[in-house]
């Protein structure tokens, strides 16, 4: 079963309020963002880090990549709780912890305190990734979903591309520590913002229901898994390319480093483009429609892509780049989509679909980036990387095709559970 089509009592509706609106996009957008964001704005201050604590970049470089596990852990964890206890409290929770972490960075004296405080500093922040979704699928019925993922994802995107700028300026003008206390405020604020404005929206749970018999339904739902899986697996297309693309544009092709991040920030815009396209048209199409079309058109610019290196054309970046922009648009609208699909099978449970998903995606995300580096790093030519993207894409295809049932048939199954309920209620 999809999960139940309505909205919950109280619920946001077509017909509210254009400021409500709005302020619940800040909400949303402020949430999400606050744990990337806090990730990119240090990486321009890892070089000072490594050098004000006399160690080497790859101990700095862990201020990031434990930070990624944090995030990784916070979803897996923090969905479940949101379920169970509310939306609210458990965000609350979360971006306090954040706060206090933040303040912990500010005040490290050894690289290895520094190192612990972003973990806890990523558990508290990523909160918001994986309650965000949910809240999501509390106010607003499954076709609308996937808009509004990708409108807070948009949103978000741009804060996010500005992040490392602002870094590098804090850094430069006050000292890195600047930057933990710009975190420590901007956490602070989407904490207060929340507590004044965001009401509670975790839909009414069953008796008897809680974390094992979530997961457990979740497992056995056919569609679910095919959902999840094609949203992660087309997550993957983006840290395996991102992984490989600095090898390639750098050590293959002989181009600068300056000159990759130009084309890499490129792909992003095509995401945003993607993301918008996707704000557009959901309102017209359905999800399922939506998610086909940008499977196919992830597939035809995969496919591209892998025929310009067999013939071995795309060995100058505005080839290679120009063809995975078209994947990285169709990419948008199928993440966004699917992930509305996962979250709306069960929406009671829409936290703990929410956190398995968030997880998945940056857990096998960490090693699809290494196997990408690897790919590009040890290769002469674009062919292994442009390959494994044609095959992630085949791979997310199938997911849909063998594992979701058509919505026809889902439709009459939930008329069928509703009117069995209706006859064991009325014995």
């Amino acid at each position: 079963m999809h999960g139940v089509m309505g909205k919950p009592p109280g619920a946001a509706t077509d017909g509210h309020d254009l400021a409500t609106s709005r302020v619940m996009l800040l909400m949303l957008v402020a949430m999400t963002g606050v744990a990337p964001i806090s990730l990119y704005i240090l990486v321009p201050a890892l070089p000072v880090l490594a050098s004000t604590f006399q160690s080497d970049i790859q101990v700095a470089q862990m201020t990031v990549s434990l930070y990624m596990v944090g995030i990784a852990c916070s979803q897996l964890i923090m969905g479940p709780l949101s379920d169970k206890f509310g939306r609210r409290p458990v965000l609350l929770a979360g971006l306090a912890l954040m706060v206090a972490a933040s303040v912990g960075c500010s005040l490290a004296q050894t690289l290895p305190q520094l190192i612990g405080a972003r973990f806890l500093q990523a558990l508290g922040g990523a909160t918001g990734m994986v309650v965000s979704r949910a809240i999501i699928r509390d106010l607003y019925s499954r076709e609308r979903v996937g808009a509004r993922i990708s409108l807070v994802i948009a949103v978000m995107m741009v804060a996010q591309m500005l992040s490392a700028l602002a870094g590098g300026l804090l850094e430069i003008t006050f000292g890195w520590r600047a930057i933990f206390y710009f975190i420590t405020a901007s956490s602070l604020a989407v904490a207060v913002l929340i507590a004044i404005a965001l009401p509670e929206t975790r839909r009414a749970r069953t008796e008897g229901s809680g974390f094992r018999g979530d997961v457990g339904s979740l497992l056995r739902n056919r569609a679910f898994v095919g959902y999840v899986l094609c949203q992660v697996l087309a997550s993957q297309i983006i840290f395996a390319f991102a992984g490989g693309g600095p090898y390639i544009v750098v050590t293959q092709m002989g181009r600068t480093s300056a000159e990759y991040g130009a084309w890499f920030a490129a792909t992003g815009f095509a995401f945003l483009l993607g993301n918008l396209l996707n704000v557009r048209f959901a309102p017209r199409h359905s999800l399922e429609k939506l998610i086909w079309f940008g499977l196919a058109l992830q597939l035809a610019g995969s496919l591209l892509n892998l025929v310009l290196s067999i013939a071995g054309i795309n060995q100058v970046p505005i080839f290679l780049f120009g063809t995975q922009m078209v994947v990285m648009v169709a990419n948008a609208i199928v993440m966004s989509n699917a992930a509305a699909g996962a979250i709306s099978v069960r929406p009671e449970a829409a936290g703990t679909a929410s956190g398995a998903m968030g997880f998945l995606q940056q857990g096998i995300g960490s090693l699809l980036s290494q196997f990408g580096a690897y790919l590009g790093g040890h290769s002469t030519t674009t062919l292994p990387l442009t390959a494994a993207i044609f095959a992630l894409s085949i791979a997310c295809a199938a997911t849909m095709l063998f594992l979701v049932p058509r919505r026809d048939v889902v439709v009459s199954e939930e008329l069928i559970g509703k009117e069995k309920e209706e006859e064991s209620g009325m014995m």
